[in-house]
């Protein structure tokens, strides 16, 4: 016991116990850094890992490829499409009435905006002009643009193609042009066509002879005409007409018979497809009474209308604008007037449409190209060129087809009333010398049948309805 005691007071001298000692005297003495001893890091860090830099290396080389890529990327596509751009483009445009001339100016401003597009512009003859555009469409030897009527569409449905909606939106033309644009071009959801005129039935006279029967006023309405015939109309002893008053009620030496029964026919409330129907009755008797004796104010003892207004034998003609020119260059001195049509009393105001459409062929290699190309010529700037070209040559040009131009035509002393009329135009497959051989032609045969049938006696209700029978097989000929 003795022995375990001693080992124990010597292992507690030689592990001697924890005492508390202050703080103080813990810590050793510290002192404050001196701030500008301390270097910046950059001049700490003397050489950059070796693993930075392979990193860094990696990422400039990622970049440099990503870049080389995109660069050959966009050279490739620029190619591309920069060959589709100057690819040559040929267009071949079939006019019918203006001379190559005419459009050669407007062309060749196209041409420097796009140099790659070479346009062929021909006049083609009236003359079976509608059968060779489909035919030599359906061939591969057809334009890529052309001009048609506007009565014509549901006749060359085979061969035009709908306007693009990126070359021109519904909406636009239809803020661009007028309502009978709109109502004859378009089919379903698409138009088919660019106008660059409006035209329609005017009424045309003689100043000179007005004055000289007393007649200051213009006529306005159908009473107004029938009170001016009476003094107009000059007959020699025999009954025999020397000055008629105005050329209405035969065939044979009328030019537009078909157009001016169209009008009354409008007038009248009537409509192509019911011929056997009274409205339609009534307007061939009033197109009649004009030339049936005792009372006749023409007669077919009469020159051809247009022929009579220019040698002066005729006061008043109902016709389309262009008339004016024809008459104007046979008889530069002619003193003519032009107004509106006259108006049945208290009725509203409607003329008969008559008017030329430019279109692209639905067999053109190049549809798009065609139809830019239009669109050009419908832009303000370029139709009162076309305009300018055409008037240096003739006493007009074609009256404009955008609205916004009508103001440029509201003082026009031809012109005036086409635009006035412009709102009112209705259209009807009964125009004359649209040389279609068909709709037109078709339907004006059996017109001119039935007011010949009454001339020989046969009642109006009678004629028309034998005329309908043949109407009515051209209009299910064309679905109409």
């Amino acid at each position: 016991m003795e022995n375990d005691k001693e080992n124990e007071e010597k292992n507690q001298s030689q592990n001697p116990q924890f005492e508390t000692i202050p703080i103080e005297e813990v810590l050793p003495d510290i002192q404050e850094p001196n701030i500008s001893q301390i270097k910046p890091t950059e001049n700490i860090i003397e050489e950059e890992s070796p693993v930075y830099i392979n990193n860094k290396i990696r990422y400039l080389i990622v970049i440099g490829a990503t870049f080389i890529f995109f660069l050959f990327l966009f050279l490739i596509f620029k190619f591309i499409f920069s060959g589709k751009k100057s690819s040559p483009v040929n267009l071949t445009y079939w006019g019918l009435w203006e001379e190559e001339q005419v459009f050669r100016p407007l062309i060749e401003e196209y041409k420097k905006k796009n140099p790659n597009i070479t346009i062929n512009y021909q006049k083609m003859s009236p003359e079976n002009y509608r059968e060779k555009l489909i035919a030599r469409s359906k061939n591969g030897q057809g334009p890529d643009i052309f001009r048609f009527h506007n009565t014509w569409l549901s006749q060359i449905k085979e061969v035009v193609s709908p306007l693009p909606t990126n070359v021109m939106t519904n909406e636009e033309f239809e803020r661009t042009f007028y309502k009978i644009h709109q109502k004859d071009l378009k089919v379903g959801n698409y138009y088919y066509g660019l106008p660059l005129e409006i035209d329609g039935l005017v009424l045309v006279y003689n100043d000179n002879l007005f004055k000289k029967a007393g007649i200051s006023a213009e006529p306005v309405t159908w009473e107004d005409i029938a009170n001016a015939i009476t003094k107009l109309t000059v007959k020699d002893t025999t009954g025999q007409l020397i000055t008629s008053g105005i050329a209405i009620g035969t065939t044979a030496n009328l030019e537009h018979f078909s157009d001016i029964f169209g009008l009354l026919l409008l007038q009248n409330g009537g409509d192509i497809k019911n011929l056997d129907q009274q409205e339609a009755i009534g307007a061939l008797e009033a197109f009649r009474k004009f030339a049936e004796k005792p009372n006749n104010f023409w007669d077919e003892s009469m020159p051809n209308s247009i022929t009579a207004f220019i040698q002066e034998k005729v006061a008043m003609i109902i016709v389309p604008s262009w008339e004016i020119l024809i008459i104007k260059a046979a008889n530069p001195e002619l003193e003519l007037k032009v107004t509106q049509v006259p108006l049945v009393p208290g009725g509203k105001p409607i003329s008969l449409a008559n008017y030329w459409v430019e279109g692209v062929n639905r067999y053109s290699k190049n549809q798009i190209e065609g139809w830019k190309f239009l669109r050009f010529l419908v832009e303000k700037e370029n139709l009162t060129k076309l305009y300018e070209i055409q008037s240096k040559t003739r006493l007009f040009g074609e009256p404009y087809s955008r609205v916004d131009l009508a103001p440029l035509l509201s003082q026009n002393k031809y012109l005036a009333p086409v635009i006035k009329q412009a709102d009112y135009y209705v259209s009807l497959p009964l125009v004359s010398r649209t040389f279609d051989n068909g709709l037109n032609d078709g339907i004006i045969k059996y017109i001119e049948n039935a007011i010949n049938a009454t001339a020989n006696g046969v009642s109006y209700a009678e004629a028309l309805r034998t005329a309908k029978q043949g109407v009515d097989q051209i209009l299910g000929q064309y679905n109409l």
